[in-house]
């Protein structure tokens, strides 16, 4: 991982053999990245993606190997118990040009990983929600 800051911006490059969940974890708990959102593109070639079906309420998941373009990864930062809590979708493409995406729980790349970190001052918490399921933003009423 390698990263600069320029004001509230921040460029990441996740490099081969890395994580990016764990990576952008990692950045936020040493930059005290609180509150924020990112974007980016890459090529990854083990990930895992998630589909959280609402009436179990329960995520499944589905493991991808193989090549794959990172054509979009998307999310946001937030903070639960004190840890970065990362919401990120991910779009991703074969080399038959077919798209996968739904919600990241891992992808390690397999080329570079570039990302852009929008930090927003402030902070802003998640609690789970048992009617939905989830940990959603904590906003107050």
């Amino acid at each position: 991982m390698k990263f600069q800051a320029f004001g509230n911006k921040i460029v990441l490059r996740v490099d081969k053999g890395e994580e990016v969940v764990e990576t952008v974890k990692k950045l936020c708990r040493e930059q005290h990245i609180l509150l924020g959102g990112l974007s980016g593109i890459g090529a990854a070639n083990r990930i895992t993606i998630g589909l959280f079906e609402t009436e179990t309420k329960k995520y499944v998941s589905k493991e991808l190997k193989g090549e794959y373009e990172i054509t979009s990864l998307l999310g946001n930062i937030s903070e639960m118990n004190g840890e970065p809590y990362l919401h990120l979708h991910i779009n991703l493409s074969d080399s038959r040009y077919h798209t996968f995406g739904g919600h990241l729980n891992e992808a390690w790349i397999s080329g570079t990983c570039e990302i852009i970190i929008d930090k927003i001052e402030g902070k802003m918490d998640r609690i789970f929600d048992s009617n939905v399921g989830l940990n959603l933003l904590n906003i107050p009423d």
